[in-house]
């Protein structure tokens, strides 16, 4: 070696053992302000900040809590789990041999193939350690922050909620069938003169439709006045009862009946008024008409309580219950609401569409409401009761199990079966299986729970192997084969 390099040499140690004696000394509180701003400059970044309480609440950024506390700093991972890959798993030991034991070593691709020992696969990647700790019996996984920042993982508290369910149905406007008057003739009439009403007009209760010579009428209207101006019969009154019955049988107005009593004389022609105010639906009578018994003259509708005529479906029978309210929203009046009660529900399901229908009542006292028009009605079948809730995207459903997952703090979370009711407003009721205020995974549970089932499975594998002792590791250069087929690799 030559003079220069031996020189060289010796300078670069006496630097060297300088800057350990350097960095090993202490400096005081107030020490030099450029070595502290050094010193925070080589500090690692916070990865997020967390609630200084420890509840999983996370901010990517700076912020304060309610009552004006600073959120704690959380820096980058340093578990096992979060190291680089090219890190080799002596050095994985050697990291944490003093903090915890190693269970076992898992491949990295998250195939089902552990080890005992260090190892690694068809691809040339060292297997991940299990420690202590990272898989539990309790069924919960744990996450390293780290994970959980990229996961996207967001909790929200289970609380009491009124849950309001809407049902949505189509239907059309009826009219009430008691609301409805015919007027016909009940012996052989002829129509005189018809007054001045078509189909569609307005009408109020006594206003004159029409006028009819019928000799039935007539035979027996002579016969009433007969009865009472007798000198005979006059007092008598089941006499005069008869005849004024037989008018009133022929349907001859009362009004009508009142005047002859008065004036004592037979009118020619009897006028026909309208039995209600309403709207003219039909117009038969026509000017020297002869009227059949039974004959329909006119058809007379109120519309001033109409019936919206509904069909919901099957599934939403449950919640249903006669003098529910329900709001009604006619397609022809966009932003108006018409408030009405469910009146019936009619005994019958229709097997083709499987749906019932309703009947629901509804105040239409400027007849904006026509008969036939189209309307959407909603049914809020709400227990106005609160109950215990969690948002639906919390729920994993599997067909015959449900569970979510609830948030224990510092990264671990334990899967639990709950039993659900009600659904509305985006939430789900919980009958069983969650207290008031429980932390529940309300996003990206679906990775948690594939991180959960995968530690399972390696734990299984990991009992299974060290039972079977010298089997592992046959087993594991199948496994190795198997992922370097699966990866595009040659075994």
């Amino acid at each position: 070696m030559s003079r220069s390099r031996l020189i060289g040499t010796a300078a670069a140690l006496v630097a060297a053992a300088g800057v350990a004696l350097f960095a090993g000394s202490r400096l005081p509180p107030n020490g030099d302000p450029v070595l502290s701003a050094a010193n925070a400059a080589d500090a690692p970044a916070p990865l997020y900040y967390q609630d200084p309480d420890g509840k999983p609440l996370y901010s990517p950024t700076p912020k304060k809590t309610d009552d004006g506390r600073d959120y704690v700093a959380v820096p980058a991972p340093s578990d096992a789990s979060e190291q680089p890959a090219t890190m080799s798993a002596a050095e994985h030991g050697g990291a944490h041999k003093g903090d915890r034991k190693i269970k076992y070593y898992r491949n990295p691709m998250g195939l089902p193939d552990t080890s005992p020992v260090p190892k690694k696969d068809s691809m040339g990647m060292d297997y991940i350690p299990v420690y202590d700790g990272d898989d539990s019996d309790d069924g919960s996984v744990k996450l390293s922050p780290g994970k959980i920042q990229r996961s996207g993982v967001k909790s929200e508290p289970a609380e009491l909620r009124r849950l309001r369910t809407l049902v949505r149905a189509p239907g059309t406007i009826q009219l009430d069938e008691r609301r409805v008057s015919v007027i016909a003739m009940r012996a052989e009439s002829y129509v005189q003169k018809v007054a001045d009403v078509t189909t569609a007009s307005r009408v109020t209760k006594g206003q004159p439709l029409m006028e009819i010579y019928s000799p039935a009428v007539s035979s027996a209207a002579a016969e009433y006045l007969a009865t009472i101006t007798s000198k005979t019969t006059a007092g008598i009154e089941p006499y005069g009862r008869g005849s004024r019955q037989r008018l009133v049988n022929l349907d001859v107005p009362e009004p009508v009946i009142a005047e002859m009593e008065k004036s004592h004389s037979v009118p020619i022609t009897i006028q026909w008024s309208s039995p209600r105010d309403g709207i003219v639906l039909q117009r038969s009578a026509i000017d020297g008409m002869r009227a059949q018994p039974g004959d329909i003259l006119f058809r007379i509708a109120d519309i001033s309580l109409v019936w919206a005529t509904v069909d919901v479906a099957e599934r939403d029978l449950g919640g249903i219950a006669v003098d529910q309210p329900v709001t009604v929203r006619a397609r022809s009046y966009p932003g108006r609401d018409f408030k009405g009660r469910i009146s019936v529900i009619y005994p019958q399901l229709n097997k083709e569409t499987r749906t019932a229908r309703l009947r629901i009542e509804l105040a239409n006292a400027d007849l904006a409401l026509l008969p036939d028009m189209y309307v959407d009605a909603e049914i809020d079948t709400g227990n106005p009761t609160p109950v215990l809730s969690v948002a639906e995207s919390a729920v994993l459903d599997t067909g015959s199990r449900q569970a979510v997952l609830v948030d224990k703090g510092q990264g671990r979370f334990e899967p639990r079966e709950v039993k659900l009711g009600r659904r509305g407003d985006g939430y789900v009721e919980i009958r069983d299986g969650l207290a008031e205020g429980d932390a529940i995974v309300t996003s990206a549970n679906f990775l948690i729970d594939a991180e959960s089932n995968l530690k399972a499975a390696l734990k299984g594998l990991a009992e299974g192997g060290n039972a079977q002792g010298t089997n592992q590791g046959t087993n594991t250069q199948g496994a190795d084969a198997h992922a370097g087929h699966a990866m595009g690799g040659k075994p």
